[in-house]
């Protein structure tokens, strides 16, 4: 009987959900998953409903650690983590993404001696006001095996004085999973829009970064363009708690041509996202997804660490101006799309991930043993 290598999983922001998902299935027949979930997002229907969407098994460990600044996020999942480590050792640390549980995950990692893995690792924006650009850049240094999504991944890490032999090109992981959903997802599409009173064309909007909705004056530009998009096309806006009340707190009123929902689980969400005219998203994932897809996308950002989305995709990156936006939008809505063909976003990256892991942790005359017993 070969002893099996135990593997632990972070996840704790809802897009790690759904980069989570296809990682833990194509890594259980081979060693011992424990997935742990920081709590980063605290709200338990937010967190369950990926659970069920993606049949992700209940966390081992919820490490509750919840709201915050970015300082007392950190420090506090990096000192659960540290403690759950300590009393629960494994052979391999995967992350992905770049929220900060990312970071503190790996940190507590690397000081107890145990190899980090990068999922989605080498992606740049080149902004360094974003938190999250900070936390890709610290996580991959401190990675054993970088696991990049697009060749302009590849050389930003060798750019950056990474090992190759440390870089290993699988695809997109969440690319897996909105493939494996997509079945499902159309299936209830037409229910979902009829229950939701929607009859007609629409748009699909995100909008979550503290940068767009903590400042008064960015999310006035931003809501100014959406009453103009709204006059030409519905706009349908799940509306993250934190940005509920940001809207609410800064007295900003939504035009009435935007229907507003509370958060979606991930085939709602799917089912809207396949079907919609246009999405406006500061989301990261979205870009990607909507390249799939071959929806036209509004990024609402200044800078995108996923610029293969704009070269091959179906995205466009408009900014926070009012102008900018609605002018990108309405073009974007004038052309004709078609889903991007982006090397290895094949469905079968999470396979890869695995591969390299096992082989790495198993040597490749176990894993041919193991997977003859």
């Amino acid at each position: 009987m070969i002893d099996r290598p135990r593997v632990a999983v972070v996840a704790g922001a809802r897009p790690n959900f759904v980069k989570v998902a296809p990682l833990i299935k194509s890594l259980e027949p081979w060693v011992g998953v424990d997935l742990i979930h920081t709590g980063q997002h605290y709200d338990q229907a937010m967190s369950k409903t990926f659970f069920e969407d993606l049949g992700i098994f209940e966390p081992d460990v919820n490490l509750g650690v919840g709201s915050g600044s970015h300082a007392e996020q950190t420090a506090g999942v990096l000192v659960t983590m540290e403690k759950r480590l300590s009393e629960v050792p494994v052979d391999v640390l995967v992350v992905v993404g770049d929220v900060n549980s990312t970071l503190a995950s790996a940190l507590a990692a690397v000081k107890l001696r145990i190899p980090v893995a990068h999922v989605e690792a080498g992606l740049r924006s080149g902004d360094w006001s974003m938190p999250e650009e900070i936390n890709r850049v610290v996580t991959d240094r401190l990675s054993t095996w970088l696991f990049t999504p697009s060749e302009d991944a590849d050389a930003n890490l060798l750019a950056e004085g990474a090992p190759a032999d440390r870089i290993h090109r699988v695809g997109n992981v969440m690319i897996d999973t909105l493939l494996s959903q997509l079945p499902a997802a159309r299936s209830r599409s037409e229910t979902l829009t009829r229950s939701l009173g929607i009859e007609e064309d629409y748009a699909l909007l995100t909008l979550h970064r503290p940068s767009n909705v903590d400042d008064w004056t960015t999310l006035t530009e931003i809501t100014e363009a959406i009453r103009q998009i709204s006059k030409r096309v519905l706009v349908v806006f799940p509306m993250h708690p934190r940005t509920r009340g940001r809207i609410a707190d800064l007295g900003i009123r939504l035009p009435d041509r935007v229907l507003a929902l509370d958060p979606l689980g991930y085939n709602d969400f799917l089912a809207l996202m396949a079907s919609a005219r246009l999405v406006l998203t500061d989301s990261g994932g979205i870009q990607e997804e909507t390249s799939v897809l071959g929806i036209p996308c509004v990024t609402l950002r200044e800078s995108t660490e996923r610029p293969v989305t704009c070269s091959l995709g179906t995205n466009t990156l408009a900014g926070t101006a009012a102008p900018n936006i609605v002018s990108a939008s309405l073009a974007a809505m004038e052309r004709s799309w078609k889903p991007a063909q982006i090397p290895l976003w094949d469905g079968k990256s999470s396979e890869r991930v695995a591969d390299v892991l096992v082989k790495d942790l198993l040597g490749q005359e176990m894993k041919e043993a193991q997977a003859g017993s």
